[in-house]
């Protein structure tokens, strides 16, 4: 609170409001001059791979392409942007084939766009990579889940052959339902933390993963994005991306039971995460 009430664009004094959800930031909101505007308080995360220089020309370029608000002011540690009214996506709205069909010209324009107005060095996003960064970092933090970590890099490894070689493009890699704003008129996509080149695979498999999307619907979803029928070549590529994509988010979990300090249930979303990891890699190994 006091960082979000010192930084140097505000023309008066400020009450911000605190806005809750974040599970990786503190986020507020800010009315100065008759304006409002949207905060986000955080610092590098290096064990995830979270640098906010990165986040800063990420969020720039989306404002560019469209995707996202206007970055008004950053700072060491704070963004400021441009407050959107609108409601935020919840996975049941997400699920909706009309939503879909909203959220995919979103997707095209991060992975086709995006690369022209980045400036700055850039990150690449690996999931693989960051699994097995991740393993270390749960060993070195002496992790409640050593017992199992040998088995989940071990099938990392399984999922990262059979992804097989990949087009690169400039992925949001984070398409949790909370990083959706519905407008009305258009549609939002925000929170830029984890951006960088990856597989297109990755996006649309967490896309899917994280809001549940049934198996017709990410047919038609991968068929629209790549505008071919979908073969068992690029089904079983795509499956075994969203076992990958689940299994970091069940990782990044457990990262952040040791390492946040945020006020979340981080063992709960682990477990929760990770029954939905082994579900989806029981269907992997059954195609």
């Amino acid at each position: 609170m006091a960082r979000v009430e010192a930084l140097a664009c505000w023309s008066a004094p400020v009450r911000p409001e605190i806005i809750k959800g974040g599970i990786t930031n503190a986020n507020f909101c800010v009315e100065d001059a008759g304006r409002r505007f949207f905060v986000r308080i955080g610092d590098d995360i290096p064990v995830h791979g979270v640098m906010r220089f990165n986040e800063l020309a990420a969020s720039r370029a989306a404002a560019e392409c469209g995707l996202s608000p206007a970055v008004i002011h950053a700072e060491p540690g704070a963004l400021v942007f441009e407050f959107v009214d609108g409601k935020t996506l919840s996975a049941e709205d997400v699920r909706h084939t009309s939503m879909l069909s909203r959220i995919l010209p979103l997707i095209r324009r991060c992975h086709r766009e995006m690369p022209l107005h980045v400036t700055g060095p850039a990150l690449i996003f690996w999931v693989f990579h960051v699994l097995r960064d991740y393993g270390h970092s749960l060993k070195a933090g002496n992790s409640r889940h050593l017992s199992v970590l040998p088995r989940l890099l071990g099938i990392a490894a399984e999922l990262e052959t059979a992804v097989g070689p990949v087009d690169i493009v400039y992925g949001h890699n984070d398409l949790l339902p909370t990083n959706f704003i519905d407008g009305g008129d258009r549609l939002w996509l925000i929170d830029w933390d984890y951006a960088g080149f990856n597989s297109p695979l990755f996006d649309l498999a967490n896309l899917c993963s994280n809001n549940e999307v049934s198996p017709t619907d990410e047919v038609a979803l991968l068929e629209a994005y790549f505008e071919r029928p979908v073969d068992s070549e690029l089904s079983r590529r795509y499956h075994a991306m969203k076992c990958a994509s689940l299994l970091r988010e069940t990782m990044w979990s457990m990262i952040s039971e040791i390492h946040s300090t945020l006020d979340f249930d981080y063992a709960a979303y682990t477990a929760e995460n990770l029954a939905r990891f082994e579900r989806a890699l029981g269907d992997f190994r059954n195609m």
